[in-house]
């Protein structure tokens, strides 16, 4: 099969178009045939070596952890899905991504497909909106008519951040460039702090829930944003329990644990109009089209979701 792997860390001329052995399932595993993925920042920072502490894998390495196609093999265990099933998946972080036109899955981690719902838009959405409702829903516990802050509102995780808060009746404020203002307005913020012109900080107060994907500066601000006993939910970087304690707030980071079930639950949310993905930009699946999305991941201006088109 057609793969696109690294053979050592590096920038995003590692990128190499290769031919490899097609997976192997195990019994509680499909053969997924891919027919979108798409890039999230850990693709990039796993190629450039920052995550090789925490991911210690053997060369070469497929990246890619967002999958939507169509069952080919099922293994003998599997009993809820079926071979021509159209699903998608967050699938396992291994060494073995879905930058390819075949990933092995383990039957937990997969969810069916609306029938209205495309392979690309299926592609976008399992990593993002995952971390999304595990920031909110299972970390902060997230409820009607919470004050929730929502830093990067038009990008990857926020976008969906905002529609899933936006569904449990939350007040959602989110920082945003003005060009995107109208944009993450459509998808339920109820006010945008242009960042290049205000400084949250000093404008909101009493909030219930921030979350932080910036890291730095902006999740030192973002304390004085909060109530007593607030949430501040990371996915940037652990936040720091002196910090927390100071203000008074309870802090935490969330590194995404792949689940089909709430997958599914976010496939009920798309079927009843209460999410939808939103795709910036689609490449083709060679060395070009790869780099290029890369490229312009690291940018971190990238609107919504970078998908990668595999079978057309």
């Amino acid at each position: 099969m057609k793969a696109i792997v690294i053979d050592q860390y590096g920038d995003k001329e590692m990128l190499q178009e290769r031919e490899i052995a097609q997976p192997i399932i195990q019994d509680d595993q499909v053969l997924l045939e891919i027919h979108s993925t798409s890039i999230n920042p850990i693709d990039w920072k796993l190629r450039a070596g920052y995550l090789k502490e925490m991911l210690p894998f053997e060369f070469p390495i497929i990246l890619g952890w967002d999958a939507a196609g169509i069952i080919v093999e099922k293994g003998k265990n599997v009993s809820n899905f079926e071979v021509g099933d159209r699903v998608f998946a967050r699938p396992a972080t291994t060494r073995q991504g879905t930058y390819a036109e075949y990933v092995a899955v383990e039957e937990n981690l997969l969810a069916h497909m609306p029938a209205s719902m495309s392979f690309d838009e299926a592609a976008a959405i399992p990593l993002a909106g995952l971390t999304a409702w595990q920031c909110l829903v299972d970390f902060s516990g997230i409820k009607k008519d919470d004050k929730v802050l929502i830093h990067a509102g038009a990008g990857g995780v926020g976008n969906f951040a905002i529609q899933i808060a936006k569904s449990f009746g939350a007040y959602v404020v989110t920082t945003a460039s003005g060009k995107n203002e109208e944009f993450v307005k459509s998808l339920g913020a109820a006010r945008v702090i242009d960042y290049n012109k205000e400084d949250f900080s000093e404008i909101l107060h009493d909030f219930d829930i921030v979350l932080d994907s910036m890291g730095g500066e902006i999740q030192t601000k973002s304390y004085k944003v909060l109530r007593p006993h607030g949430k501040l939910v990371s996915i940037a970087q652990p936040p720091t329990e002196e910090e927390a304690k100071k203000h008074q707030v309870d802090a935490g980071f969330v590194w995404l644990e792949p689940k089909g079930e709430q997958l599914q639950h976010l496939a009920d949310m798309y079927e009843s109009g209460k999410l939808k993905a939103v795709i910036g930009e689609t490449f083709d699946f060679n060395e070009k089209g790869l780099k290029e999305a890369h490229a312009l991941s690291e940018t971190h201006h990238a609107r919504g979701k970078i998908v990668i088109r595999i079978k057309k």
